[in-house]
């Protein structure tokens, strides 16, 4: 076995275990919010680890400029969609799980 084989299983090892882990996060979770936290951050990552892992394994240019512009599309559409899924939900009332703390101050009126 390889280096690179070696840096591939364990990137699929990787991004298996966050894929999974946002999926039990979405499962788990009480409410929209922490869902869509939990699917957003490990989700990303999951993948991320995985389309490294296909130009780990494949190391030809274009597999590897390619997978470099899917990550790169991926860290920067990810968490915006999620901000605006989240500003969405928050307008349209979606409550809250019942032992959420918030800072009346800090939080933004819907009508803003």
């Amino acid at each position: 076995m390889s280096v690179w084989d070696f840096i591939t299983v364990t990137l699929v090892l990787v991004g298996s275990f966050f894929a999974t882990l946002a999926g039990v996060g979405i499962i788990r979770m009480p409410d929209l919010y922490t869902r869509m936290q939990s699917s957003t951050k490990a989700g990303t990552l999951g993948v991320a680890c995985l389309v490294a892992a296909a130009a780990t394994h494949f190391r030809t240019s274009a597999v590897v400029i390619e997978a470099s512009l899917v990550i790169l599309f991926l860290f920067a559409t990810a968490p915006i969609a999620s901000h605006l899924i989240a500003r969405a939900a928050f307008v349209a009332g979606t409550p809250l799980w019942e032992r959420t703390s918030r800072d009346e101050e800090s939080v933004v009126s819907p009508a803003e």
